[in-house]
């Protein structure tokens, strides 16, 4: 409940209410792309600062290990339980956004942390630049393993005449494979992708000095620009809310019982790993949300078969309100109770 009434989370919560309303209440798209660039340059930046005062220790291993595996594991166990249910580039495509992270969930969390004096690593930025690109490179090789696969078993056709068969070979098929060295390229080059591992190279290098220099830009202004752009979030949720009514019931299951089970499996690595609760909450936030911003942008023409309405609807209409509502005050409390 505490949550809720954070100013943040509340203009949140009046951006979608607006947005049902049809009110004509809209942040222009130049300045909700500037707060955007702002948020992830903060982050990087208090993350580089973290880790300078840090320094590479056993915990960033631990972190960038478990990061790694949840990169892999999510988007792994995504496919196979929707490529029987749907398209298997849906599936692909799918599988991808939810191995992937949101930048905003997570910055969202960090947030959460600090009201509650709950202390986190700068490691765990690395940790979610480390996320961002596992799972659309693994959602690239499956789509090209599926046009190979759709182009050999049409390669091939029998024709026959009485008493008679004959194998002919149909005329080849382009196959559309996309180079997994571009995908990388596009993945990693991403403006906020590189704007966030940027600031955080930026952060590390600056340490003490640089944190005093910016301490205004990057600590002051963070929360009221949060709140601001969360207001957008809330206006753009509700604008999508309409696609969602004819999601078949499977997907709905997928984007609520996915983030709860990921961030489960998130939980039980960061105890064995032995990770402290709030680095342990934003493993589980970052396994628990999804892309609706890099991966879609990556997918649109990296896996053009599936349906972006799919992917982007079940991320940003039903998982992203989920984790900014509900997830990550129950990450946090369940945490403290297994790690506490």
């Amino acid at each position: 409940m505490q949550n809720l009434l954070d100013p943040a989370i509340l203009f949140f919560v009046f951006g979608i209410f607006a947005g049902l309303m049809k009110s004509d209440l809209e942040v222009p798209p130049a300045i909700a792309k500037f707060i955007s660039m702002y948020l992830l340059m903060a982050i990087g930046l208090k993350g580089g600062f973290a880790l300078a005062d840090a320094g590479f220790t056993s915990q960033l291993a631990a972190s960038l290990f478990a990061a790694v595996t949840m990169a892999i594991v999510v988007p792994a166990l995504g496919y196979q339980f929707l490529k029987k249910r749907m398209s298997k580039f849906d599936a692909a495509a799918i599988a991808a956004s939810y191995g992937s992270v949101s930048a905003v969930t997570f910055v969202t969390a960090t947030q959460f942390l600090e009201n509650h004096q709950l202390p986190f690593g700068g490691h765990m930025m690395v940790a979610m630049v480390v996320m961002e690109s596992p799972a659309i490179l693994m959602a690239v090789l499956l789509a090209n393993s599926l046009r190979h696969e759709a182009v050999s078993s049409s390669s091939v056709r029998i024709v026959g005449g009485v008493g008679a068969a004959q194998a002919v070979l149909a005329p080849p098929t382009a196959v559309m494979s996309i180079p997994v060295k571009k995908i990388l390229h596009e993945s990693f080059t991403n403006g906020s992708h590189l704007l966030l591992l940027g600031s955080l190279l930026i952060g590390f290098l600056s340490a003490e000095a640089g944190q005093a220099v910016m301490r205004p830009f990057a600590v002051d202004l963070f929360k009221g620009l949060l709140a601001f752009f969360l207001l957008d979030m809330g206006l753009l949720v509700a604008k999508n809310a309409g696609g969602l009514r004819n999601m078949p019931p499977v997907l709905w299951v997928y984007a609520l019982g996915g983030p709860v089970l990921h961030a489960s499996l998130a939980l039980l690595l960061a105890t064995v790993l032995g990770m402290a609760v709030a680095d342990a909450v934003l493993l589980m936030v970052l396994s628990a949300s999804a892309s609706y911003i890099v991966v879609p942008a990556v997918l649109r023409y990296a896996i053009p078969e599936a349906q972006p309405s799919l992917y982007c609807g079940l991320s940003l209409g039903i998982t992203f309100p989920f984790n900014m509502l509900l997830g990550i005050p129950v990450y946090t409390f369940v945490a403290q109770r297994f790690l506490g």
